[in-house]
């Protein structure tokens, strides 16, 4: 994949892919990554080299969900990426000290069933997204034609209110809503079905 891509700026596309995979499940804006990347750049060479990313199977970021096309494009992206490996490399935890880490380890699940999620969409007509309205947000939403699923990651992390979910059950009315982890389905579960079964 990038042996056939030119890349004129391989600095900038080292350090998106290790600011992409430190704010994994995080919604950035491309100017706050422009702030913090050493080599010059713009917000279009920023969401070509994601594009390369998420064509190579590492990292992507999702739009966020509006009902409008246009406004979906403009949004700010949240990253995820595509294997935990490529967050857990990066970091000093021990797998103990990870699960001690509440916050960290609610990441790490949070991006698993994103990925889950996103390798289902390949090849497909379906979109992974986020929503986000003030401070509400909703971790998934996948989109199959008219039909819409919400999904909320529940791991233990200190964010645990279920209001943005309400909210956007409220506004949109999606066709399935699923919480994940404490108090629905378990994390093991979720994962081990074809995520097909989820959207149907």
């Amino acid at each position: 994949m990038f042996l056939l891509t030119r890349i004129d700026k391989q600095s900038l596309f080292r350090q998106l892919f290790k600011l992409g995979t430190s704010y994994s499940c995080q919604i950035v804006s491309y100017q706050k990554l422009l702030g913090q990347l050493h080599d010059a750049g713009n917000t279009t060479t920023l969401a070509h080299y994601l594009q390369l990313l998420s064509n190579a199977g590492m990292l992507t970021g999702l739009q966020k969900y509006s009902g409008s096309e246009i406004r979906q494009r403009s949004s700010s992206p949240k990253f995820l990426s595509l294997n935990n490996a490529l967050i857990t490399s990066q970091s000093q935890y021990t797998f103990k000290d990870a699960k001690l880490d509440t916050n960290f380890w609610g990441r790490l699940i949070e991006n698993a069933v994103g990925s889950h999620l996103y390798s289902a969409t390949i090849g497909t007509k379906l979109k992974l997204m986020y929503w986000r309205e003030g401070s509400y947000e909703v971790d998934f939403i996948l989109q199959n034609g008219s039909n819409l699923t919400a999904i909320e990651v529940k791991s233990g992390r200190l964010r645990e209110s279920l209001r943005g979910f309400d909210l956007f059950c409220k506004q949109y009315n999606p066709k399935r809503k699923l919480l994940i982890g404490q108090g629905g389905i378990s994390i093991e579960e979720f994962l081990l079905t074809p995520a097909s079964e989820w959207y149907n």
